[in-house]
Formats: C-alpha cells, sequence, structure tokens
C-alpha cells in the first residue's frame, strides 16, 4: 500500500517520515517551519544530486491583472538577487559543471540543478536564493519582457504548438486552465513590474515551497541547509504552520467547450489534435489510462503508428497524449500532415479511437505493459526524472509509491479496464483542432 504524505504542522509527530526502501534508496520528508516540505531519496552508489526547489503556484493561479506572472517570473528569477547578479547565478551553475533550468506549469513552477554530490550545498544556496530574494529590477524586466516575446513568437511559429495550445483553449474556454502556460503576447505587453512583484511576493511563500532532492544526499543534512538558505533569504518561519492545501480534487470545472477550430497557419502540414477533457490527476484508472494511451498511439507498435504511418504513409508524426490537473485533464491524439491529406488522417485517428471500445488483444496488453515498465525503469536512472517524480507525489497525490509498487498496479490492468476506458473517453464530447493552411 503507499504511504500517505499529511498536511501537518511542522510541530506535529507526523512531520517527518521515512518512507519504504526501494532498491537500497531511501526516502525520507520532514516539514520544516514555516510548512516548507523537504523531500530527499537516498540512492547508493552514485556520485551526483538532482534538487528542484518547487512551488505550488503555475499559470491557473493568475488572475487577469497578473496574467503572465507565472511564467514571467521564471525568467526573472535567473536575472539576480541582493546577493548576486545574473552572471553570478550563471557562473556559480556553469563554475560546477550543473544541468540548471526552470519550468512554469499550470500548476507548479520548478527550478532545478544537477550537480555532483559535493556541490549540493551550492545549488541549493543558489537556488533558495533566487527563491527567497528576486530583485526584478525594472531594467532586467523589460529586458525579459522582449524575451518572452521572442519565445512567444517562436511558439507561435511551431504549428504543432500552436495546436495543442488552441485545444487546451477549446476544451476549457474561460478557464485557466485554457490559457497558455507562457501568457499570450498581448498580456506580456500588457502586465506592468508591480503586478509580476505582486503576484511573486504573495506565491513565492514557505507554505507553497517543496524542495525534492534525489541522488547521493544526506536527508538532515539537506534540512539544515534549506533552513539556511531561507533564514538567509529572509522568509519568516512560523514553527506551527502548516503547508498549503493541495488542490482540491473534487472542484468543479466552469469553463465552455468548442468542439471545432480552425487556425489558418503558413506551413507545410496541417497539424491535427483530436480529443476531449481526461481524467484528473489522482483518478484511480491512471494505471488503465497508461496502457490505453500505449495501445493506441505510444510507440511505433500502436495502432496510429501502425495504420496511419506505417500502412499508409500519411504522416510522419502522430500519437497520443494526457495532460493532468487536480479535478480534470486532457486527453488527445495527435499527427502532422500535408494538408490534403488531413480529412483523411482525421478520419483514421478517429476510427482508430472508437475501434479501441471493441477491447485489446492479450498480446497488445502484454506488450503495452512491458512497454510501460522498462520505460519507467529506465527512465528513472535519471536522477531529475526521480527528482521530479517525488515532487509530484508531494505536490498532487498525497502518497508515495515504491517503483515495485507502481509497476504492479500497472502490471494488474485488465483488458476489461482498458476498454472501460475506451468507452469513456468515447462517450465525451469530442474536440477536433486544424492548424495549417487552407485547403
Amino acid at each position: 500500500m503507499p504511504l500517505r504524505l499529511p498536511l501537518v504542522p511542522s510541530g506535529d509527530p507526523d512531520a517527518s517520515l521515512t518512507l519504504e526502501p526501494d532498491s537500497g534508496a531511501v526516502v525520507r520528508r520532514s516539514i520544516l517551519p514555516g510548512g516548507v516540505r523537504v523531500l530527499t531519496e537516498s540512492l547508493p552508489g552514485l556520485k551526483s544530486a538532482t534538487v528542484g526547489a518547487w512551488v505550488g503556484v503555475g499559470s491557473r493561479d493568475e488572475d487577469d491583472p497578473h496574467a503572465g506572472s507565472t511564467h514571467f517570473l521564471e525568467h526573472l528569477l535567473f536575472k539576480g538577487t541582493a546577493r548576486r547578479s545574473a552572471r553570478d547565478i550563471a557562473e556559480a551553475f556553469d563554475g560546477v559543471g550543473a544541468e540548471h533550468n526552470a519550468l512554469t506549469g499550470k500548476e507548479y513552477t520548478c527550478y532545478y540543478a544537477k550537480v555532483l554530490d559535493a556541490d549540493l550545498p551550492l545549488a541549493l544556496d543558489v537556488t533558495l536564493d533566487m527563491v527567497t530574494s528576486a530583485r526584478i529590477d525594472e531594467a532586467d524586466f523589460e529586458v525579459e519582457r522582449k524575451v518572452i516575446l521572442e519565445e512567444l513568437a517562436m511558439n507561435e511559429d511551431d504549428s504543432g504548438d500552436v495546436a495543442e495550445e488552441r485545444f487546451a483553449s477549446a476544451l476549457f474556454g474561460g478557464h485557466p486552465l485554457g490559457r497558455p502556460i507562457g501568457g499570450t503576447p498581448e498580456s506580456i505587453v500588457a502586465v506592468p513590474r508591480e503586478a509580476v512583484w505582486e503576484h511573486y511576493r504573495a506565491r513565492y511563500v514557505p507554505a507553497a515551497l517543496v524542495v525534492v532532492a534525489s541522488g547521493a544526499v544526506d536527508h538532515d543534512r539537506v534540512c539544515d541547509l534549506v533552513g539556511e538558505g531561507l533564514s538567509d533569504g529572509g522568509w519568516v518561519l512560523d514553527p506551527a504552520a502548516p503547508p498549503v492545501a493541495r488542490r482540491d480534487p473534487n472542484a468543479t470545472v466552469d469553463a465552455t467547450f468548442t468542439p471545432r477550430v480552425d487556425v489558418d497557419h503558413a506551413d507545410e502540414q496541417t497539424n491535427l489534435v483530436i480529443g476531449t477533457r481526461g481524467f484528473k490527476a489522482t483518478d484511480e484508472r491512471r494505471n488503465a489510462l497508461a496502457v490505453y494511451l500505449t495501445v493506441l498511439g505510444v510507440g511505433p507498435s500502436s495502432r496510429l503508428f501502425q495504420e496511419i504511418r506505417e500502412k499508409r504513409g500519411l504522416a510522419y508524426s502522430v500519437g497520443t497524449y494526457v495532460a493532468a490537473a487536480a479535478e480534470t485533464g486532457t486527453f488527445g491524439m495527435h499527427a502532422g500532415c500535408s494538408p490534403g491529406r488531413a480529412d483523411t488522417v482525421a478520419a483514421l485517428m478517429a476510427e482508430e479511437f472508437e475501434r479501441m471500445t471493441a477491447g485489446v488483444s492479450v498480446a497488445e496488453l502484454e506488450r503495452a505493459i512491458g512497454q510501460i515498465s522498462g520505460s519507467t525503469v529506465l527512465r528513472l536512472e535519471d536522477t531529475a526524472v526521480r527528482m521530479s517524480r517525488l515532487a509530484r507525489s508531494e505536490l498532487f497525490f498525497g502518497e508515495w509509491r515504491t517503483v515495485e509498487e507502481a509497476l504492479s498496479e500497472v502490471r494488474a490492468v485488465t483488458a476489461d479496464e482498458v476498454a472501460a476506458i475506451a468507452a469513456d473517453l468515447v462517450g465525451r464530447d469530442r474536440c477536433t483542432v486544424r492548424v495549417g493552411p487552407a485547403v
């Protein structure tokens, strides 16, 4: 059974947990003063570690006056603090050969670095300095405004990116989940520095912070370093403060649904996305969904790949994807093809989607389970992937499964469960997005 990760004040005896070992790995979790959560996974035999500072705020948490602020902050935190210039931050990471970056999602932001074990104190010090003490100077702000506008323009040139953004908007129109994570050119041009600063001060708080490290790490040492870094950053840490609550998985999504979107886009290909609203992150059917996705559209042996690319040569790229939020999700099939073939490809995608309700063969089921199991273990050779898995367990699920427990659940998926997923998805309102030249 998975172990629960309760949200409790730091003075509670359950604030510090040692979770079950997994192939020699030991996972530990503590809640520090201020409600700061620290999770570590100690892996024997390694000389490196990946550390991430996760803030439970994403693009869905913005109101109109702060639209685009979350992604703006991802850029701005690298521009300098009271202790370090942007160059100092870059040189600190580069000087130890660190792999470092940041990412923004709809429900979180993460700043991470992969370093040698000896350099973990430096990585934590710099990362926490950025999180707690960003300057956000007006001059830096205007420079990054230009950079972000260039980034958005680059994304707009990619018809595949455009299709996925329009698909999210079609599924969740009027809801924050339907907005682009990076903002729009209009919102980035309009948002003032004061609004982004206000968003930073309101959202980057101890109770929303989760620090996660995986690899050659010592839990107690990481906790000490986090406490020192937050104190150096001037954060006030209330000893009795609990972490912020996890998002409500039963919340209602009040959004409009648009069944068809066509975008005239100057390109050599038409990009298609066909799908529907999917399942929330904590849905108990998520393992059956993973098997369903694999059979339908993950990898060269999948039905979509075999039917559309291998047999007919109608597309180079075709497959399935999902995105899960606290209370809902997205299911999509995607393909890129010549404009004149778009109707045929769309019809074949819909046909395979509907054919999944007839069930999957024993061979397909076994192959999908094997594919998921193998790829999962191979990905977990990377401490960055393990760090991210641990963070998502804390932020989204509130429980931790060992790798073997997770694989056992995948292996237990039945053909009937996959067919039930297929029937559920087919019964939902369907959306089709086409992005490409008009024909």
